[in-house]
């Protein structure tokens, strides 16, 4: 299966010049914090302390995509690092675009992906679809504060991951807030829980609803639970005490897909996937998109390095 399935790229929209774009200012404009300087104020959560050491990443499961580089299974060192309990929120990413009037990539190109499932017949009036993944609609005016384009709004999801951000976004964000994004072996670590080679961070079970946030029903047009994204804090955290290593949304790493490849490598599935296409809601699985690109169930969570004494704090 395509990768595009899991991610559409910008390139990937029909229309995207002919889009009406929203004027809602142009650039990045920042607060004049150090890149660093986390910010004060109990509205970030400390972050993880994990030991780091060696683990074995990647997998040779039948399940896994050859495609995606998945395999082979090798043992891979990772450092004592920090990362974050959950996918950054709306509540944290509103605090970050408010203080420094930082504008998403998704508000300068006027629009960003959602899911065809998740519109009004009225928006998908003024959408494109993505050739080859039609239930992926190109909306005008779709970004994190109206993810479904206007008129819809993220207030009453506060406590969701935000979404309709790009790799250039998260890394906007990371800056302001001190940290940065997790490498895909600290992220694939972390995910595991602490687990050898377990299909997901709770073991080998499959994903019931207590356990992962994914597509359920016939996808992509008859679900039989609604459809988006859960309060980042909503499932049991695994081993590690990660909220939602898989389902709910796609997660930004730091690394290229591949060595010189402009794609950025995601992480961890999301409330779209679903074993008759995708089942990427694994612990080794990946997926790519590029670093300009934005959707409706792309997020990120945050690391740091490691300090000597942390209190898992930054």
């Amino acid at each position: 299966m395509s990768r595009r399935c899991c991610a559409p790229a910008r390139s990937t929209a029909p229309g995207r010049t002919t889009l009406p774009l929203l004027d809602r200012g142009a650039g990045e404009q920042h607060d004049g914090r150090s890149a660093g300087e986390r910010p004060g104020g109990g509205a970030f959560a400390p972050l993880l302390s994990l030991p780091g050491g060696t683990f074995r990443m990647g997998t040779e499961d039948a399940d896994a995509f050859p495609e995606d580089g998945e395999g082979p299974v090798r043992t891979v060192g990772v450092a004592p690092f920090l990362i974050s309990a959950t996918a950054v929120s709306h509540a944290e990413f509103r605090a970050f675009a408010d203080a420094t009037g930082y504008r998403t990539e998704a508000e300068r190109h006027g629009y960003s992906f959602v899911f065809r499932g998740s519109l009004t017949a009225e928006a998908r009036r003024w959408a494109e679809s993505v050739p080859g993944a039609d239930w992926w609609l190109a909306v005008p005016g779709a970004w994190h504060r109206e993810p479904e384009g206007p008129g819809s709004r993220s207030d009453d999801r506060l406590d969701h991951p935000v979404v309709h951000v790009s790799w250039h976004d998260a890394q906007a964000y990371c800056a302001w807030s001190g940290t940065r994004l997790p490498t895909e072996a600290e992220w694939e670590y972390a995910a595991r829980g602490g687990l050898d080679q377990a299909r997901h961070p709770w073991g080998d079970e499959p994903p019931d609803p207590d356990r992962a946030v994914i597509f359920r029903g016939t996808f992509p047009d008859d679900p039989t639970t609604a459809v988006g994204t859960a309060p980042v804090r909503s499932l049991a955290p695994n081993g590690f005490g990660l909220h939602h290593a898989v389902g709910n949304v796609w997660e930004w790493t730091g690394d290229r897909f591949a060595p010189g490849s402009p794609a950025r490598a995601l992480r961890g599935g999301s409330h779209l996937c679903h074993a008759s296409y995708c089942n990427r809601y694994r612990c080794s699985a990946r997926t790519s998109n590029a670093p300009d690109s934005s959707t409706g169930h792309t997020g990120f969570r945050v690391a740091a390095d490691a300090r000597d004494g942390s209190d898992g704090s930054v």
